[in-house]
């Protein structure tokens, strides 16, 4: 679940799913059907989050297979053979994920404990832990879809002179390095020895960028 934290915490828009994420911890050995409950609502608030910023209306009564559909349509999986595989395949593991809480759910209606044991323990450790990171795979999967629509697309060869903001940025936090007679900025050490590392750092540094725009607005 770390890898899910790390992303939310980096995209300030999805910071709240992480009551959901202390909930899936605080219930999986407990109450897996808490646990369960918490995972689905989990999809759910991304799927109607990434819908809504998309303009796209859903049902009152969508369940959750419905709602994935629509999010992997809005992120623009419909069209290609592909594409509709992996559509079907988030719809299809999000139905079972609801058909699997109704099953072993204790909420709607009144359970002796022994029916509560027998319920919690009807799902192993080892399908208990599928389950989670499974959902977590498609919930990294689906935020990173979306704010990647976020991000400029990269030239290939990118030029140093031209992305003189983000340098200045850089070079702010780490200055300049010094070497005998000769003096480089930080930016420039990056740059020249490693482009796909100076990529990211402008990828992180442009998506940091819309997120604090994001907040103004």
């Amino acid at each position: 679940m770390e890898k899910f934290r790390k992303l939310i915490e980096q995209h300030g828009r999805w910071s709240y799913l992480g009551i959901y994420v202390d909930r899936i911890e605080l219930y999986i050995e407990s109450d897996f059907s808490q646990a369960l409950e918490n995972t689905k609502a989990l999809l759910e608030s991304i799927g109607k989050e990434i819908c809504s910023a998309k303009g796209i209306a859903l049902e009152s009564n969508s369940k959750i297979n419905g709602v994935m559909k629509q999010t992997c349509s809005a992120l623009g999986y419909s069209s290609k053979n592909f594409e509709m595989k992996i559509s079907s395949s988030l719809a299809t593991i999000g139905q079972e994920i609801g058909e699997l809480r109704n099953k072993i759910g204790i909420i709607s209606h009144g359970r002796t404990a022994e029916e509560m044991k027998i319920r919690n323990e009807s799902t192993d450790t080892l399908t208990r832990e599928f389950l989670i990171d499974s959902t977590l795979v498609i919930a990294v999967f689906l935020i990173r879809a979306f704010e990647n629509e976020h991000i400029p697309t990269i030239k290939e060869n990118l030029d140093y002179e031209e992305l003189m903001e983000f340098n200045d940025f850089w070079d702010g936090f780490y200055g300049e390095f010094e070497m005998g007679d000769y003096s480089f900025t930080a930016s420039e050490i990056l740059y020249g020895l490693d482009s796909q590392a100076y990529e990211e750092a402008y990828k992180n540094f442009i998506g940091t960028q819309d997120e604090m725009e994001e907040e103004e607005e």
